[in-house]
């Protein structure tokens, strides 16, 4: 059952609105908040096929204003490459002990990055990570040479995604805590990005329907003009 909070905030919306990216977020942040500082995310339904390999929409893009949260990375390297990433702020670095931990179920950690080199040890974990999303790749820049690099990439506010069977792509854009400026700057520059991943292949609207909402508030219908 919806909670009294929600149902006010549902109750100030019009259903029938579609919001520009400024004004969606500025009404996300004139709702009623909840006890915490919610996330912000916006979801992207896609004119793909997510089943056809030529279709497959997937990246990592740098948000101008970060995502507000501390963002946990373990990296897969050896020797300086490790020593760089653990400069960089990596939570933890290693080679075929982490594989082990990982293998054994831990998945306390947000981002996984890996040097080419250690994909002997990352390939073995198609199965932990790959259901939760974090399997390293090269097109979204987490199998890298330079591994502090992206891990200070990411730490900084890059999000990974990729399109899920729905042919839906879901990204955190921030806190509400952030200004709407940041919000919209943020929403922006993922939908720019996306935009210009469209595969030649997909036919007919590649933009269907895009939606923004906090973590316990309800989802406002936005345009993209670009």
């Amino acid at each position: 059952m919806a909670s009294r909070r929600f149902r006010e905030n549902t109750e100030k919306l019009d259903n029938s609105k579609v919001y520009g990216v400024k004004d969606a977020m500025q009404t996300l942040k004139g709702l009623r908040p909840a006890k915490f500082d919610e996330t912000v995310e916006v979801v992207a339904r896609l004119g793909v096929d997510p089943k056809k390999s030529d279709q497959m929409v997937r990246g990592a893009v740098s948000l101008p204003h970060g995502l507000g949260k501390d963002v946990r990375v373990i990296v897969f390297a050896e020797g300086d490459a490790a020593d760089a990433a653990r400069e960089a702020g990596a939570l933890e670095v290693g080679g075929d002990e982490l594989g082990e931990k990982v293998a054994k179920g831990w998945t306390e950690f947000d981002i996984v990055i890996a040097h080419p080199a250690m994909m002997r040890v990352v390939g073995k974990l198609g199965r932990t990570l790959g259901p939760q999303g974090k399997m390293p790749s090269p097109k979204s820049g987490t199998v890298t040479p330079n591994v502090a690099q992206a891990t200070k990439e990411f730490k900084a506010g890059k999000v990974e995604f990729r399109v899920d069977s729905g042919g839906n792509v879901h990204v955190p854009v921030g806190k509400l805590s952030f200004s709407a400026e940041q919000l919209e700057d943020n929403a922006r520059t993922f939908l720019d990005f996306i935009n210009a991943l469209r595969p030649p292949s997909a036919k007919g609207t590649y933009m269907r329907n895009i939606c923004v909402s906090s973590s316990m508030g309800p989802g406002l219908k936005i345009e993209y003009a670009h």
